[in-house]
């Protein structure tokens, strides 16, 4: 029988590489609770009309690449292709609205689905962080949620980024800009890849955004969304701009820059890696304003903005960038032990460390004794403590610091409230 391997596009992340990931979702986490954002947990799967009518029916995701089947109920499910819709679904079926701490400001983590050709930092199963803040349509909100973005990325010790942005509009600002461009692109609509003809008709906005026409002459001459912005929209964008260059922070205006997601108006950004070999693809994270959405899934008229963030992305990034993070993979203890008996006592002295908050570990494969020191040395144990038959007659365990190689004799009693010290002092 050949080996069963994991799925195309999916990937078992292994002890050694967790940690790094562990570490990234803590300062995203410290971050949000800084900002003020809750953790909220939404199921990795929704009723499919969830994401036709949230995320759009014109979209690559819908139309492409979301994980669909039917359950045993007969009822269309999806796997979540992406975090947004999840968390609006949610906002609404709890009537998040009606509570008087507005607006609501949530965070989460978890795997997203889509069946795309897996390259590179793509994956058909991949782990998404983002924010929402519902319930304010203050541009200082778009602000802050960018704001957010670019110091996870700068507390994590990235450099090498460009803050990108561009405003949508409002919809009568879209609907003009939707008109000037199937005007311009029409007379080109069978030079057009087949995708695009066909968005020309459903969303020739993102028509903008294709990878296969973007060398077209005519994308370059293309109707500016910036030259439709009606009144409203253009105060909207330049009270944004006006914030984050209080803020200090830096960013560069792209008119073509277009969110892959029908809900989206008013502000959209993305934040790209500019490190040298991080690859062709260099957008980090995306996202932007969808006020309309809330309504889209049955709740009442209220303004939305957030984004998400690959963590795969984020890693490489990282890596790109030849950043280490401060992972300590040392152990506490390890509990050397000579003789059955010995063996036994170590047993409940490993108990009771580790219920005083102590990290240790000792051997389970009856190694030699230094066949066991060896195994402490690379698991890189601070303190190694050895139990033998003549200690153990006498009551007493030696403590070895491995740093500085002193040993101490302690009593079996006091061993828990030595090491409680020993690392407090440390």
């Amino acid at each position: 029988m050949s080996n069963i391997k994991g799925p195309r596009g999916t990937q078992d992340i292994l002890p050694g590489e967790v940690e790094k990931w562990q570490y990234v979702e803590s300062v995203l986490s410290d971050i949000c609770h800084r900002y003020h954002y809750k953790e909220v947990r939404t199921p990795v799967f929704e009723h499919t009309e969830l994401f036709q009518r949230g995320v759009g029916d014109s979209t690559d995701i819908v139309q492409k690449e979301m994980y669909t089947f039917e359950d045993r109920g007969g009822r269309s499910i999806t796997l979540r292709p992406e975090g947004t819709a999840s968390v609006v679904r949610s906002f609404v079926q709890h009537k998040v609205y009606g509570s008087p701490n507005q607006p609501t400001k949530l965070f989460y983590f978890g795997p997203m689905f889509r069946y795309e050709r897996p390259q590179q930092g793509r994956m058909r199963q991949f782990v998404q962080f983002g924010i929402e803040a519902l319930g304010s349509d203050d541009p200082a909100v778009d602000a802050e949620v960018i704001a957010l973005a670019m110091n996870a990325y700068q507390e994590l010790g990235l450099t090498s980024l460009k803050l990108v942005l561009n405003s949508l509009g409002d919809l009568e600002s879209r609907k003009n800009h939707r008109e000037a461009l199937i005007a311009h692109f029409k007379p080109h609509k069978d030079e057009l890849c087949e995708d695009c003809q066909m968005r020309l008709e459903t969303n020739p906005m993102r028509v903008l955004d294709c990878k296969k026409d973007r060398e077209h002459p005519a994308m370059e001459t293309a109707p500016s969304i910036l030259d439709y912005l009606n009144k409203e929209s253009r105060e909207y964008f330049e009270t944004v701009k006006s914030v984050l260059d209080k803020m200090g922070i830096s960013y560069v205006i792209d008119p073509n820059l277009v969110r892959g997601l029908d809900y989206y108006n008013h502000t959209a950004f993305e934040i790209m890696s500019e490190a040298e070999g991080f690859g062709a693809i260099t957008t980090l994270s995306g996202g932007g304003r969808y006020n309309g959405l809330v309504e889209e899934v049955g709740g009442p008229e209220t303004a939305g903005i957030g984004f998400a963030l690959s963590i795969e992305r984020l890693l490489m990034a990282l890596d790109a960038e030849g950043i280490e993070l401060p992972i300590d993979e040392q152990l506490d203890c390890y509990v050397v032990t000579v003789g059955q008996e010995a063996k036994k006592e170590a047993a409940a002295i490993v108990y009771q460390l580790r219920q005083a908050g102590i990290q240790v570990d000792k051997d389970y494969a009856d190694k030699k004794m230094k066949a066991q020191f060896k195994a402490a040395d690379r698991l890189r144990a601070k303190y190694v403590l050895v139990l033998g038959e003549d200690e153990l007659a006498n009551g007493q365990i030696n403590v070895r610091n491995m740093d500085t190689g002193n040993q101490q004799t302690i009593q079996l009693e006091e061993i828990v409230e030595h090491m409680k010290k020993e690392f407090k002092e440390d």
